[in-house]
């Protein structure tokens, strides 16, 4: 096996992995893929390249890349004649990582927060009425230990030692 093919197999294992890492992050396997391919690539990568090195269709490709894009882990770039659309990593990859990493946890983190709120409400008016059981207050009681979880995380991801770090 010559060094290209070597060193081409390599980096395809690598974006694997990226994909794996950020599907079971909840992230998508495309999007990991694609961070991944672009961070192993020497310069940008027009979204033809993407496409056809890693075997993806240009709509998941270009879901994805404005997903990377809002998280500010890539960029576009524009080349003065050219129509394609080029990308590639974010200057500070690994702060940009951190801050779209916290960003999207502090958004799950939110949408937790928002359901825990409301099942507290329905199950606690539930143990108050004529209709409480067991269940029902084993249930409210696990919900209120949830919310006191998601208050502890919740004051850690808001943390400016937490901020400080990640810049």
């Amino acid at each position: 096996m010559e060094a290209v093919d070597k060193t081409s197999d390599v980096r395809m294992r690598l974006v694997e992995v990226g994909g794996g890492i950020a599907q079971d992050l909840g992230l998508g396997r495309v999007l990991g893929q694609i961070l991944a391919y672009l961070y192993l690539s020497d310069g940008e990568r027009s979204m033809d390249e993407i496409v056809d090195d890693l075997g993806l269709s240009k709509a998941a490709v270009s879901v994805a890349a404005r997903q990377l894009e809002t998280l500010g882990l890539l960029r576009r770039v524009w080349k003065r004649g050219d129509r394609k659309n080029y990308y590639r990593t974010a200057d500070n990859i690994a702060a940009a990582l951190q801050q779209g990493l916290l960003a999207f946890l502090r958004q799950k983190m939110q949408a937790v927060a928002e359901e825990l709120d409301r099942a507290h409400n329905l199950l606690r008016d539930l143990t108050d009425g004529p209709e409480a059981d067991a269940e029902t207050d084993f249930l409210y009681g696990r919900v209120k230990r949830a919310k006191l979880l998601r208050d502890r995380a919740a004051k850690l991801l808001q943390s400016r030692l937490l901020d400080f770090f990640v810049k």
